[in-house]
C-alpha cells in the first residue's frame, strides 16, 4: 500500500518527537532521580505534545507562504517569523511544567531566569532543527517532482511528434483531398493544380515539421490556408474563414499543429455537420502578458459529444507540459458558437 505524503509527515512527526521527549525522559529517570518518575512521564509527553502542536501550527502557516520552488527575501522572511512564532509556541507550553512540579513533589522549586533562558534556547533549537528537516525534505521532494516533470514532458514531446505526424497524413483527408481533387479537375484544371501543390505542400510541412518544438506563428498560418483551400474544394460556399492576426505576432512560436488542429477541429465537429454549413473564425492577440489563439466556429457544443476528442486533449496536455499552469485551454459555447482558446504566456 503506497503510503501518502500526509501519512509520512504523520510517522516522521510522532516518530521524531516520540524519540526527543523519549530521550528526555530517560536522562531525567538516570540523573535525576530525586524527581517523582510519573511526573517526569507526564512531563515527557508534555513535551512531545508541544512539539507536535507547535509544529503543526508552523507548518499550516509555511504551506500558506511558501511554494518551496524559490527562497528570495519574502520566502527567508516567512520562514524566520515561523522560527520565532514556533519557538515561543512550544516554550509557552513547556511552562505548563511548572505547576505539575508543584503537583508532584512536596518541595516547590522556584524557577530561575537561567532556566527560563536555557528553556528558551532549548525551543529555539528544537524548532531550527525541525524547519530545517521540514524544509529540506519538501524542497527534495520538489526536486524529485521536477524531475519527474522533465523526463514526462520529453516523453510526452516524443509522443506528441508521434501522434502529430499520424495527425498530419490523415488517411481520411488525403483520400478525400485526392478524391477531391479528380473530381475538381474535369471542372477547372489550374485549381486542380493549386490544391495538387497545397496538398503537397502539407505532405512537406508533415515530414519536415514533426521534429521540432515549436514554429513560427506565420508558418502555421500557411498550413491552416491550405487545410481550408482543401476543405473549401468539398464544402465550398458552406465554409466560411476569416481571420484576425495581430501582425506582431506573426513571428512567435508554439508548438506545430497547434491552430492546425483547432481549425480542423471546428470543420469537421462543427461545419460539416450543418447543413447549411458555417463560418470559422482565428484571431490571434495579445491580451496583457499572453498570446491567446482563438478558433470560433458555428454550432453546438452537446454536438461534439460523440467525438473522441483526441486532438483536443492533445492539445491540453501539450500547452500544459510546455508552459505549465501558466497556460490554459479552453472549448466553450457562445451565443451558437464552439470557441476554443488557447493562452500562452509571452
Amino acid at each position: 500500500m503506497k503510503i501518502t505524503q500526509n501519512k509520512w509527515f504523520w510517522i516522521l512527526q510522532i516518530f521524531g518527537w516520540g524519540v526527543v521527549a523519549s530521550t528526555n525522559v530517560w536522562a531525567k529517570l538516570v540523573f535525576k532521580k530525586e524527581l517523582n518518575s510519573i511526573y517526569i512521564y507526564t512531563e515527557g509527553f508534555l513535551f512531545f505534545s508541544a512539539g507536535i502542536i507547535s509544529t503543526l501550527i508552523i507548518r499550516k502557516y509555511l504551506k500558506r507562504k511558501l511554494a518551496f520552488d524559490k527562497f528570495q527575501s519574502k520566502e527567508i522572511k516567512a520562514v524566520l517569523i515561523a522560527l520565532v512564532m514556533g519557538s515561543l509556541l512550544l516554550f509557552a507550553f513547556l511552562m505548563f511544567s511548572i505547576p505539575l512540579y508543584k503537583f508532584f513533589h512536596t518541595k516547590e522549586h522556584a524557577i530561575s531566569s537561567l532556566e527560563l533562558i536555557t528553556t528558551l534556547i532549548n525551543s529555539f533549537i528544537f524548532i531550527l532543527f525541525w524547519l530545517l528537516l521540514y524544509i529540506s525534505i519538501k524542497i527534495s521532494r520538489r526536486f524529485r517532482r521536477d524531475r519527474i516533470e522533465r523526463l514526462e514532458l520529453e516523453a510526452s514531446l516524443k509522443e506528441s511528434q508521434l501522434n502529430t505526424l499520424k495527425g498530419q497524413i490523415n488517411p481520411h483527408f488525403m483520400f478525400n483531398s485526392l478524391n477531391n481533387i479528380r473530381g475538381l479537375m474535369l471542372e477547372d484544371v489550374e485549381k486542380s493544380r493549386e490544391m495538387i501543390t497545397r496538398l503537397s505542400e502539407m505532405l512537406r510541412y508533415s515530414l519536415t515539421k514533426n521534429e521540432v518544438d515549436t514554429i513560427a506563428i506565420k508558418d502555421e498560418l500557411e498550413m491552416v490556408d491550405n487545410f481550408i483551400a482543401l476543405s473549401k474544394i468539398q464544402l465550398e460556399d458552406r465554409l466560411q474563414y476569416h481571420q484576425k492576426i495581430d501582425a506582431d505576432l506573426i513571428a512567435f512560436e508554439i508548438p506545430p499543429m497547434l491552430i492546425q488542429m483547432l481549425i480542423e477541429n471546428a470543420i469537421k465537429h462543427g461545419i460539416s455537420k450543418q447543413q447549411k454549413g458555417g463560418k470559422v473564425t482565428l484571431s490571434i492577440s495579445k491580451e496583457t502578458k499572453n498570446l491567446m489563439i482563438q478558433v470560433r466556429n458555428t454550432g453546438k457544443l452537446t454536438a461534439q459529444k460523440s467525438s473522441t476528442k483526441v486532438g483536443l486533449e492533445n492539445i491540453k496536455k501539450r500547452i500544459l507540459l510546455l508552459y505549465g499552469p501558466q497556460a490554459d485551454f479552453s472549448l466553450r459555447e457562445i451565443e451558437n458558437e464552439v470557441v476554443a482558446t488557447i493562452k500562452i504566456p509571452l
